[in-house]
This record gives structure tokens, sequence and C-alpha cells, in this order.
């Protein structure tokens, strides 16, 4: 398997897990539990 093959078969993954992980992002810091700390940072 060559640079290509594995660039091809990861094409459309790379997107998803990024999507992933700015949902998982977005999640924790918008959660009930942070709330308190978000408003104190925000001012």
């Amino acid at each position: 398997m060559d640079f290509t093959a594995i660039s091809e078969s990861f094409g459309a993954g790379w997107v998803v897990w990024m999507i992933v992980l700015f949902a998982g992002v977005i999640f924790w810091a918008f959660r009930p539990k942070n709330r308190k700390r978000r408003d104190e940072d925000g001012g």
C-alpha cells in the first residue's frame, strides 16, 4: 500500500473526524457543568 492508496481511503474520513472533534469541543464548552466558568470568563 502506497501513500496515494492511503490518502484515497481516508479522503472523506478526515472530514468526519473533524466534525466529530468540533462537535465534542462545542458540547464540552456548552454543557451545564461549564456554564458558570464560561460566564465568569466571558465577563
